[in-house]
């Protein structure tokens, strides 16, 4: 009998499981399509077209495009109810269906439906994490979320973000794979080419990728110094440091943004202020243990010479990051709840006044299939209760929350009065502005064929393709044993044979190879945990049997190593057996070959320095750029034939 209970109860669950993953996200779904009201018509007025946003039939100012934004911001505003003004002070993630619709069933993810963010919620910044179409789909999808934002009671449209999407890493809390789109190496490799014109050129290339498939804001670049070289996050930086960082960081937002934000911009949220990147050794503050920055070299404001110069390029917004600084006169909270810095540093000394987003979950944690992945980063704060974080994020004088979707919080917290309505407006106005200057007001919808002819486009490719051969670094050339001649018996790690067709015979054995090539990836420490697998993070020098292992093959045969540095690693036995050394940021088997076979002569130079000892890097300063104990390779090193 005890059987057939079992039986009972496995069935009911599965019935809950189908329910709950089926059909009640297809009950909510019309509970809130219902509401929604009409499509706004496009209508004449006075001989101009506008888009009648809140279907009363006639031109308000907001929907003048001959009127200042000022006064459309200060129109719509007052049509605003306060349950509107709040759903658009948070921006989450939101994901898409394979086919370009709207996406309502999340799985796993713990995100609200797309349908409940914007009908119900009222939201209208969403951070697509993930590419799941191809151009033509994305641009519908997009469309398709324009669509049920008009729908609103004002109308008002749909900002899109997105983390890079250009480059090689793929940590869906950071950085994505290029996929369909130009692909080029991270922004250390941009910073290796010392090529000023080539970053703006790459920035003119995403922002027109980005602009085909309705993405409006980049969530980045990193204007974050890699100065301790254990952090997991060097590789999204422009390297140690400030000056080239500088150089680099107006350079790639001036290929975004243009000379002013405009309707054929991209907005860029330049981050992390006022600089990640001095993490107490080396950890990384998405994690609870790496929640320190620290300054044991009292070198603060190095730090912010790459923002100077985003303020000077224009950008429209800033990030700041989950860290909280430890020994400094500032508070000692994250910095997206810490006044001294987003109000005191940010708005009052720099003057900055665009939208500040706090990075991801400062409020709530990050859970799959309901189980808690990452605590909310409320460093410095774990104590006070979601309402209370809230409100000390808008007293520090933020304007929105990253990865959030509880609007209903900053609506109770001006209803009891802890934050007051005129604060909430000065929010609000800051992201209006955004909104109308990139054109969204106007037009909001992209068209799906030129989405397809324009991303990864040929000369897109192609320039993504130059990029990465000049942002190879070659470290060592002992005897000039580079270019090689073609014609070798060559045995190869991590190569794609096929790429080696042309060049010579590939082996499988190094006892029957004239020379081997090895690609090697930085070495990291596998930590546990779901998320914390996509942050490669602790020692970096190589272990055993894996080091003996590849300095056998180089006294078994002439080798020649790539290393793939997303971190400054520590390799001197390598350095020392290889006859010849390159690093790469991102770079594919052909550009490497390429450089190897002398169809291009390299010539990147280094971001960063190369740590001759894990010792050395454990005596580092967490702030100070080259500050290793005889460097392996100095900052700035790199060869040419």
């Amino acid at each position: 009998m005890w059987i057939l209970y079992l039986l009972l109860f496995v069935v009911l669950i599965a019935a809950l499981v189908y329910f709950w993953q089926n059909i009640r996200p297809e009950i909510n779904t019309r509970r809130y399509l219902s509401l929604l009201g009409k499509e706004a018509l496009t209508l004449t007025q006075d001989g101009v077209k506008f888009r009648d946003l809140n279907k009363n039939g006639r031109m308000d100012p907001y929907e003048d495009p001959r009127r200042p934004i000022e006064e459309r911001v200060e129109d719509l505003l007052k049509q605003m109810t306060l349950e509107e003004k709040a759903g658009m002070m948070f921006h989450t993630m939101i994901g898409m269906n394979k086919d370009g619709t709207i996406l309502e069933k999340m799985g796993m993810f713990p995100l609200p439906q797309t349908s409940d963010m914007i009908a119900r919620r009222l939201m209208n910044h969403f951070n697509i994490f993930m590419e799941v179409a191809s151009p033509r789909l994305m641009a519908r999808w997009h469309n398709h979320v324009q669509k049920l934002a008009e729908q609103t009671r004002l109308g008002i449209p749909v900002t899109i973000s997105t983390d890079p999407r250009h480059a090689f890493t793929n940590n869906p809390l950071a950085n994505l794979t290029a996929g369909s789109f130009s692909q080029f190496p991270e922004q250390t490799g941009l910073a290796a080419t010392r090529d000023v014109e080539l970053v703006e050129k790459f920035g003119d290339i995403a922002r027109q990728e980005y602009l085909a498939v309705g993405i409006r804001l980049a969530l980045h670049p990193m204007a974050d110094l890699a100065t301790e070289p254990r952090w997991a996050r060097s590789n999204g930086t422009f390297g140690e440091d400030a000056d080239l960082s500088a150089e680099m960081t107006t350079a790639y937002i001036r290929g975004f943004q243009g000379k002013t934000l405009g309707k054929d911009s991209v907005a860029c949220m330049t981050k992390h202020f006022p600089g990640a990147g001095p993490q107490k050794d080396g950890e990384d503050a998405h994690f609870p243990y790496g929640r320190e920055q620290v300054y044991p070299g009292n070198n603060f404001d190095y730090h912010l010479k790459p923002f100077e110069a985003a303020f000077k390029a224009g950008t429209a917004q800033i990030m700041p990051y989950y860290g909280m600084p430890v020994g400094t006169p500032l508070e000692e909270v994250g910095f997206g709840f810490n006044k001294d810095v987003i109000t005191g540093l940010l708005r009052e000394k720099y003057g900055f006044d665009g939208v500040v987003c706090t990075d991801w979950t400062l409020l709530t944690p990050l859970k799959i299939l309901g189980r808690v992945v990452m605590a909310e980063r409320a460093w410095g704060v774990e104590n006070l209760s979601l309402a209370e974080r809230a409100q000390k994020i808008i007293d520090a004088g933020v304007d929105q929350f990253g990865g959030e979707a509880c609007p209903e919080v900053v609506v109770q917290l001006v209803h009891e009065g802890k934050v007051s309505e005129e604060r909430i407006d000065q929010s609000i106005r800051r992201l209006l502005h955004d909104k109308f200057k990139l054109g969204l007001f106007d037009d909001p919808y992209v068209d799906e064929n030129a989405a397809e002819k324009i991303v990864g486009q040929k000369e897109f490719r192609e320039a993504g393709e130059l990029t990465q051969r000049k942002s190879i670094v070659l470290l060592k050339n002992e005897k000039e044993a580079l270019p090689l001649k073609s014609g070798l018996k060559i045995y190869v790690e991590n190569i794609k044979p096929e790429a080696v067709n042309g060049f010579g015979e590939v082996v499988t054995d190094p006892a029957n190879a004239d020379i081997a090539i090895l690609r090697l990836q930085s070495p990291y420490q596998k930590r546990k945990g779901m998320m914390e697998g996509f942050f490669h993070a602790g020692d970096l020098d190589f272990k055993d049997p894996e080091k003996s292992r590849l300095l056998k093959i180089m006294e078994q045969v002439p080798t020649i190593v790539d290393i793939y540095l997303e971190r400054p690693s520590v390799f001197p036995e390598i350095a020392e057996k290889s006859i010849a050394l390159m690093a790469n940021f991102g770079a594919n088997d052909n550009a490497i070959l390429d450089v190897i076979f002398g169809k291009f002569n390299p010539q990147g130079k280094l971001p960063f320095e190369i740590p001759s000892s894990i010792e050395a890097v454990r005596k580092q300063k967490e702030d100070l750029p080259y500050d290793s104990e005889n460097p392996l390779f100095k900052f700035g090193h790199g060869l040419s034939y």
